[in-house]
């Protein structure tokens, strides 16, 4: 699991790269929610993310509640896996998927 971050104008947009799953969920953890600060307006790009365990749902939903108090939240370029991962779920009522 890969995560890397960058600024555009007054988004920050974060890359998930691989699998996020038990393995690596709280190290991933971690590093979203310093990334996320105090920031206001946040898109997590999932292009490159390829597998996603229940333990990464958990940490999207972490982030989204965090969002909703400070700011706002977005998921974008969400492949197939992962659209139906959301869709059997419900995450994609509960996410703002662009």
């Amino acid at each position: 699991m890969e995560i890397t971050a960058e600024k555009k104008e007054e988004k920050l947009i974060i890359f998930l790269n691989g699998r996020l799953d038990t393995t690596n969920a709280k190290e991933a953890e971690e590093e979203i929610d310093k990334l996320l600060g105090d920031e206001a307006d946040v898109t997590f790009d999932l292009k490159d993310l390829i597998y996603l365990s229940s333990a990464g749902l958990r940490i999207l939903l972490l982030a989204q509640k965090r969002m909703l108090k400070q700011g706002r939240m977005t998921v974008k370029n969400v492949n197939e896996t992962v659209t139906e991962i959301f869709e059997t779920t419900g995450f994609n009522e509960i996410l703002t998927i662009e």
